[in-house]
């Protein structure tokens, strides 16, 4: 007894790339994308909710952990200036959860709509630029948590002895994560760097020569984002910005080197500098003589070509 196989037609990724989707159906598939998105954010959205107490207690850990945000009964100082301030703030870092939690299926759903339209390359750097992405951003959230710990003990401690300190919970809160989130973005600068050399935009030598400029913007961009006026978080952010970006310069000149970069001709002058020219002057020798000129006979004027007939 014979089982015919089903032969199994092009999947949805195969149509959307090749072009053969109609508008109804990319616009069905991005509607199944987003419910799936969806339904993955809510489900990390009720873990959230479950995981609201333990983060709420580790975003407080910097500011508890010091021994003026202590009282008497070892408690940390902080109040809420609303009735529902707290159970909106714990609303809020559930969604934040959720969204962390759910995200390799949402950026997945994302990435599978967007990616028939790019070529093979495109979609390889996507991957490593994703894959070095998600590192940085949370070395940045660490440094930020660090920071934060070194910033509040800085403002507490130029604060007069007869002046009781009490924090907002959801002021306190929205300043942490947004320092997070503001380190974790400003490490993502070397993607943005690497990105320049990889479309050939600027050379692994430019970006050296580029490094004073480099380093000054950091140290500014450092003093005008940084919430806290204290000099730690500025300095740590500068310089760690720096670091990296001159592990990008390395990687840049190892693509460089790997695509044959800097071999061109007259590659190594300057704009104002005069190219050298090959001393491989060869003598011109006499050509053939020309032909004298023939005259040629006046054409027939084009009413005498023809007669009345033709």
């Amino acid at each position: 007894m014979r089982f015919a196989l089903r032969k199994r037609g092009p999947s949805s990724f195969e149509r959307a790339a090749d072009g053969s989707m109609t508008l109804i159906e990319h616009v069905r598939e991005l509607r199944n994308r987003l419910f799936r998105a969806s339904l993955a954010i809510v489900v990390g959205f009720g873990l959230g909710m479950w995981l609201a107490g333990p983060v709420l207690n580790l975003l407080k850990k910097p500011y508890c952990d010091l021994p003026k945000a202590q009282l008497a009964n070892g408690q940390c100082n902080f109040v809420q200036l609303g009735p529902a301030d707290l159970f909106l703030l714990n609303l809020k870092i559930a969604l934040w959860v959720g969204l962390i939690v759910a995200a390799p299926i949402w950026l997945y759903q994302l990435w599978a709509f967007i990616a028939p339209g790019l070529h093979r390359h495109e979609r390889r750097y996507a991957y490593a630029f994703v894959a070095i992405a998600a590192p940085l951003f949370a070395g940045g959230a660490v440094l930020a948590y660090f920071v934060t710990s070194k910033g509040l003990e800085f403002l507490l401690d130029i604060s007069a002895a007869d002046i009781n300190t009490t924090l907002d919970i959801t002021r306190y809160v929205s300043f942490v994560t947004n320092l997070i989130l503001l380190f974790g973005v400003a490490f993502e600068f070397p993607l943005v760097v690497l990105m320049l050399n990889f479309v050939g935009v600027a050379s692994a030598r430019r970006l050296l020569g580029w490094w004073r400029i480099a380093v000054f913007i950091f140290f500014a961009f450092s003093a005008v984002v940084t919430p806290t006026p204290d000099p730690f978080g500025m300095t740590a952010l500068a310089l760690c910005l720096s670091a990296l970006y001159f592990v990008a310069v390395g990687v840049a000149f190892i693509n460089d080197k790997r695509r044959g970069r800097g071999k061109e001709m007259y590659t190594g002058l300057d704009d104002d500098e005069v190219s050298p020219l090959a001393d491989d002057r060869e003598p011109v020798e006499a050509s053939e003589a020309v032909a004298p000129v023939t005259p040629v006979s006046a054409p027939t004027p084009i009413d005498r070509r023809y007669d009345d007939m033709t």
